[in-house]
């Protein structure tokens, strides 16, 4: 059925899914490999962020109630522009007002079709600053294959550093590395480049985040990245992302990062990629999978691994984490709880 050459097949392949607006991955190692020493956000040798774990200091910004929880948003392909993008925005702005925020996490597809050309690119304006202007948080981003550039493809490497270098000019923006990892309370999340793994470019990474992550005292641990491990969205599953048959862009490579890294390491890995809401109903050696890829847009359903949840509506997940347990609620445009998930530790 294939005749045409493995490379050619690939480049082929890349090309088709950038068409898709809504596929393909970079990285590259001399760039995004290593984190910078106890960077902004970083957990570093103390945990903490570049802002304050309320999320800022912003007049208006939702004051945190009474509690040693820690709350935050998750959601991924949002850097639309659009009016989707902005209602989401101010469904998360009255959210926090409600119930609080500590933070919101960004599961990469910030900004599309291909990144930001620069710090000074209209583009933050029109799709990050201005549908997030009623959300007075520190929004913690990882990196997409859009954000790589190439229409999707994710192959413009050089992209990435355009948004690692906006954390020093945006109150809000927070990406010190391609890589990194912050504590908040007893949480500590872990912000992958699925895109260099993707490429298998995530040597250094995964010496990196293996160490950080068996060096972690903390309750909880949350790893968040851009491609699914499991999804029921077209992209499907990594090993065979698009029903693609040959590496890189099937994901084998993310699935081989996932399993020697992630997997059973992490309590939940909160993704993106596809244009949905999921909670799977299968783990990955323990570690529970989540899709929140529905914060600008919206695709199809057509897989069929077993699913606690799954929705095209658009939405963000809440996550509560409070002592041994954790509280997820997936959050459709209005405001309406479509679902929850519990998780508590012995």
């Amino acid at each position: 059925m294939f005749r045409l050459s493995s490379r050619s097949f690939a480049l082929a392949a890349l090309t088709l899914i950038a068409c898709g607006s809504d596929d393909g991955a970079a990285d590259k190692d001399t760039q995004s490999a290593t984190a910078p020493t106890n960077p902004p956000g970083s957990s570093g040798g103390g945990g903490g962020s570049s802002g304050s774990s309320g999320g800022g200091s912003d007049s208006g910004t939702p004051v945190k109630p009474a509690s040693t929880a820690v709350r935050f948003i998750a959601m991924g392909d949002t850097g639309t522009g659009s009016n989707d993008q902005l209602k989401i925005g101010n469904t998360i702005a009255a959210k926090c007002k409600a119930s609080g925020c500590d933070f919101v996490t960004l599961l990469g597809d910030n900004l599309y079709d291909s990144g930001a050309s620069s710090v000074d690119d209209p583009i933050w304006q029109e799709k990050f600053e201005t549908p997030y202007a009623a959300v007075n948080l520190d929004f913690y981003a990882v990196l997409g294959n859009h954000d790589y550039g190439a229409g999707g493809a994710g192959t413009d490497f050089g992209k990435a550093k355009n948004e690692i270098d906006y954390t020093k000019k945006s109150t809000k923006w927070k990406m010190p590395a391609a890589y990194y990892h912050f504590t908040k309370a007893n949480v500590e999340l872990f912000a992958l480049d699925t895109n260099m793994a993707l490429f298998s470019q995530a040597g250094q990474q995964k010496t990196d985040v293996t160490a950080w992550l068996a060096a972690s005292k903390a309750e909880w641990k949350i790893a968040l990245g851009h491609h699914p491990y499991k999804s029921n969205g077209p992209h499907g599953n990594a090993g065979s992302y698009d029903g693609i048959p040959i590496p890189p862009v099937n994901g084998k490579s993310v699935k081989s990062f996932m399993d020697d890294v992630v997997c059973g390491k992490a309590d939940v890995y909160f993704s993106g990629h596809d244009h949905s809401q999921q909670w799977l109903n299968e783990s990955c050696k323990g570690t529970e999978l989540a899709v929140s890829g529905a914060g600008a847009k919206t695709t199809e359903l057509k897989g069929n691994n077993p699913s606690l949840f799954q929705s095209l509506e658009l939405g963000f997940l809440y996550v509560v984490i409070d002592g041994k347990k954790l509280t997820a609620e997936f959050i459709d445009e209005n405001g309406v709880v479509e679902f929850t998930h519990v998780i508590t530790k012995p």
